[in-house]
């Protein structure tokens, strides 16, 4: 039931955790990642590479800047088989300045305009009148920044005026994580897993959506996160809207409590659901817990390096057709293009492959990959988000387990 009254925040209390700040990326690590990028552009037949997407452009500079956050003076990166440059707004310079930096940086007066028109003029003046083969980062899972000014240059200097999407490029490398990257997400899992914890204790009957995502939110930022985007912390008897945002709703016995985390560590967050419930369950819904907790394990450890992630979709759909039968959540009906069972991530809370089955990218060693089952039904969900690092020699969990038995509020 909806109200318009105002939150009680009486019982608020926050713990202030002693995580230290995350540490810069290795300098020989990002040396990897450069040399990587340069291999797959060879692959791919690329001269250069123009980098938008913020995330990119950290994964390969381990430069990130508060100016980011606004629209008009944005940045850009270029890779070539000689370079790595950053382009940013000249009030950046000081910044860029003030410790040693794995990429060379070039600064431009005034807003998109200039900043394109710069990208374009610098790689005119690197290839010297010849007509490279260029790529951008525009694609699946990539959120770059779109600039018909940028487009439009580029493709005028392009070879045969096409401009390519370099996100196939970009994936290839980005998939596999090092172990350097998989300990940042462990630990952004480990802040957000307590956060939910420490909330959940504090809950109880008639708490609203709103006041319990507060606690939580800010939970994690002194758990040691390092950003939080707004994440759903919804309370459902059989309603749920997973994308809506946290309400007055109050919680009442039988309901289900359902969050998803996007707090970070070092730039890389902890897409991680949480699920409980408001008041005593029955013996099935202990007993459907239960089955589907040991279900998602059971998928986890059957990932293999080598497997495609649209083999891994057919053999679970096989193990998950009992629980079709009532289930409401769509997105695992058969034959649906957006059916998956999870997907990849890293330094985005969600990234390519997916775990669904038109997609058929090869697992290998180093993916970090979510396995996410979702069963609705009789008003519950049962969710159990659990997080893999791919080795040679099987599977490592990077996630705190979610609990055996089922988190209740009273």
């Amino acid at each position: 039931m909806e109200t318009n009254s105002t939150p009680s925040i009486q019982k608020l209390i926050l713990e202030a955790g002693a995580r230290p700040l995350a540490p810069d990326v290795p300098v020989d690590e990002l040396s990897a990642r450069l040399s990587a990028i340069r291999t797959e552009m060879e692959v791919d037949q690329l001269d250069a590479i123009v980098l938008t997407d913020l995330k990119n452009i950290r994964y390969l500079t381990d430069f990130h800047s508060f100016s980011s956050y606004f629209n008009s003076r944005p940045f850009f990166a270029l890779v070539t088989a000689a370079d790595l440059l950053l382009f940013g707004a000249a009030y950046e310079q000081a910044y860029v300045d003030a410790k040693p930096r794995s990429f060379s940086a070039l600064y431009y007066d005034g807003y998109l305009e200039q900043g394109a028109g710069l990208v374009a003029d610098t790689i005119r003046s690197t290839f010297k009148g010849k007509t490279p083969r260029i790529g951008i980062d525009y694609g699946e899972e990539m959120n770059g920044r779109g600039s018909m000014l940028l487009v439009d240059a580029l493709r005028e200097l392009s070879t045969g005026g096409e401009l390519k999407s370099a996100s196939p490029t970009v994936w290839r490398v980005r998939h596999i994580k090092t172990p350097f990257e998989a300990e940042l997400k462990r630990t952004a899992f480990a802040i957000c897993n307590e956060a939910f914890d420490q909330a959940i204790a504090q809950a109880h009957i008639g708490i609203t959506e709103y006041e319990l995502w507060r606690i939580m939110q800010a939970q994690t930022f002194l758990n040691g996160a390092d950003s939080g985007d707004p994440f759903p912390v919804i309370f459902s008897k059989g309603d749920f809207m997973y994308g809506r945002p946290p309400s007055n709703r109050r919680l009442e016995p039988g309901h289900y409590v359902w969050s998803d985390f996007r707090a970070t560590y070092g730039g890389y967050p902890a897409d991680r659901n949480r699920i409980a419930r408001a008041g005593e369950p029955s013996a099935w819904e202990l007993e459907t817990y239960t089955a589907v907790r040991e279900l998602t394990l059971e998928l986890c450890h059957s990932i293999r390096p080598g497997m495609t992630c649209s083999e891994f979709y057919e053999a679970t759909m096989r193990k998950w057709a009992p629980f079709l039968v009532g289930n409401k959540f769509a997105l695992h009906t058969p034959g649906s293009k957006s059916a998956r069972f999870g997907h990849g991530g890293g330094l985005d809370v969600v990234e390519t492959p997916s775990l669904g089955a038109f997609d058929n990218t090869v697992i290998r060693p180093g993916m970090i990959l979510h396995v996410e089952p979702k069963l609705e039904r009789d008003g519950a969900v049962f969710q159990f988000e659990e997080v893999i690092y791919l080795r040679e020699d099987g599977i490592e969990f990077v996630t705190p387990l979610c609990p055996e038995i089922m988190p209740v509020i009273r």
